[in-house]
């Protein structure tokens, strides 16, 4: 099941209070490819994110890590008037310039089984493929809204 807008909004609240939202450092064993040493991201990202490296590094999937473009961007879906999930820190964008949406993507699926297997949701599976894209597959449900 897809996590929608309405799910973020109803775990987080509005993405403009930033609840959830913090500086991660991430660890020097992960800092691989284009990712940057510190994301602004939602806590409850984490987790994933950190398995997702390490999935890539374990499974020899780096090389195909070209670009990181994003994670935490309050703003609207592209073509919609429904908010993005990157308003709340809990989607990423890979690889843009060779996965835009619309486009058949052309990231490997044992590239994509990183991030599935780590509990992101891929954009590329769409019915509008939107090949960079990675979101959080289930919200956790510990822990009150901020």
């Amino acid at each position: 099941m897809t996590v929608t807008w309405q799910d973020a909004e109803a775990r987080y609240g509005d993405p403009k209070k930033e609840a959830f939202m913090v500086p991660w450092d991430v660890p020097p064993r992960l800092e691989i490819g284009a990712i940057p040493k510190r994301i602004y991201c939602n806590v409850n990202l984490i987790k994933s994110l950190t398995q997702a490296f390490e999935n890539l590094i374990q499974r020899g999937k780096v090389p195909e890590l070209k670009t990181w473009d994003g994670c935490f961007n309050i703003r609207l879906a592209r073509g919609s008037q429904r908010p993005s999930l990157h308003s709340w820190g809990i989607a990423i964008d890979l690889n843009a310039s060779w996965n835009r949406m619309g486009h058949p993507p052309v990231l490997t699926p044992e590239f994509v089984a990183c991030f599935t297997d780590a509990g992101f949701e891929w954009g590329g599976n769409w019915t509008v493929p939107d090949g960079m894209h990675f979101q959080l597959a289930t919200l956790p449900t510990v822990g009150a809204k901020a």
